[in-house]
Parts: C-alpha cells; structure tokens; sequence
C-alpha cells in the first residue's frame, strides 16, 4: 500500500515568506500555497480530463472568491501535468496576486521535481 507523501518549500521575497505544502496522494494532489503564516485560503478543485482531446481541465472554486483565478489556474495546471485529482488553496494576505502567482508556481514545480528525484 502506497502511503501519502509530504512535500514543502519556502521562498522569501522582499520580506514576504511565501511557501508551499504538498500532500500527494495515489489519486490526488492537495497543495496549500501561502504568504506568511501557512493556513487554509480560496480552494480550487481540478479534475483532469480522461479523454486525450485538446480541451483544458475541469475546474470550480469551492471557498471564497478573493484568489479563484489563481487557485483554478495553479489546480488545472496540476490536473494536467499529474493527470490527477488536484485541490489548491491560496493564501495571500498583502502580495500581489500575479506576483504570488509566479512565485507559487515554481515552488510547486521546485517541490514536484524534488519528488522525482530531479533535484536535491
């Protein structure tokens, strides 16, 4: 039996501690994206789809509404790469959003190759 694995990492920019936790599951990604102290903020859900025709992956924002593009766009990136379930949580609290957003996503992509062995 395949047990979840935890991933993390951090980034600081101009004083701002941006981090990223990642809980992978055999059919899911749960990834929790945060500006300072880590906690639960708008939640995304992406599912990727089955057939191999060009159309992007299911996505709905679930909690909140203040980073729903941030979070729908980082879970169907996720859903894409992985080809499973993904559920993104953003929490920002001062950072702006499409800066945040770039920092995010190479922490996620930073921990994601750390998990195949493509970094130390």
């Amino acid at each position: 039996m395949e047990k979840a694995k935890i991933l993390h990492e951090e980034h600081v920019e101009e004083e701002a501690c941006f981090s990223t936790t990642i809980i992978e599951l055999k059919n899911a990604l749960i990834v929790l994206l945060s500006e300072g102290e880590e906690g639960l903020g708008t939640l995304a859900v992406s599912i990727p789809q089955r057939l191999k025709i060009s159309r992007p992956p299911i996505s709905s924002t679930l909690l909140g509404e203040r980073h729903a593009i941030i979070a729908r766009m980082i879970a169907e990136r996720l859903a894409t790469l992985t080809d499973k379930v993904v559920l993104v949580s953003v929490l920002l609290r001062v950072a702006d959003e499409a800066k945040a957003s770039q920092i995010f996503i190479r922490l996620v992509e930073k921990a994601l190759r750390k998990r195949e062995g493509g970094e130390t």
